[in-house]
């Protein structure tokens, strides 16, 4: 018989990396909180569901993508109704002060590696985030993501050379040779 599952640890050891999964499907670093709280919620709602206590992270994860595509479709119903607002208030926009041109060169080339992410997948973008920000192994990803290793191995692979396609499209300047 399967030990019950002791949530509080189970989902501060997954707090990070589940970060990282709603950060790499297009949600705002400053929703990324409100969103794991509906994962945590949704985790202990439907906690009855998991069906191998071993196998909770590749379950968390589905969670935390269907709560980001939710969060985002919701977004985007909040944007449009701001638009509307903006565009009948129209109000002339405030230009702010330029800064140093060190931090603008800076600032654009995370732009545009930002933008190349963007327009990866979502699996792929995710798989680069976990793997170069946080240092993942291979094995750490296929356990987290309940994938095999070689499939981590070859969805890296390929998504690396998107970005890098990508990133020489956008600005060749910065694509290592």
């Amino acid at each position: 018989m399967n030990e019950p599952v002791d949530w509080p640890r189970v989902l501060v050891e997954h707090r990070r990396w589940l970060a990282i999964v709603l950060r790499a499907r297009g949600i705002e670093a400053g929703a990324v909180e409100e969103v794991l709280q509906e994962v945590h919620a949704e985790a202990l709602r439907s906690a009855d569901r998991l069906r191998d206590p071993a196998k909770v992270a590749p379950w968390l994860y589905r969670i935390a993508v269907t709560c980001a595509l939710l969060y985002r479709r919701r977004l985007g119903r909040r944007r449009r109704h701001e638009e509307r607002y903006a565009a009948e208030l129209s109000e002339p926009s405030s230009s702010a002060e330029p800064d140093p041109l060190d931090w603008l060169l800076a600032e654009e080339q995370q732009r545009i590696v930002r933008e190349a992410l963007t327009k990866l997948t979502s699996r792929d973008a995710e798989l680069l985030l976990l793997k170069y920000t946080e240092d993942w192994s291979y094995r750490q990803l296929a356990e987290h993501l309940g994938v095999t290793t070689s499939a981590v191995e070859a969805r890296l692979h390929r998504a690396r050379e998107k970005l890098r396609r990508s990133l020489a499209q956008m600005a060749p300047e910065i694509v290592p040779r």
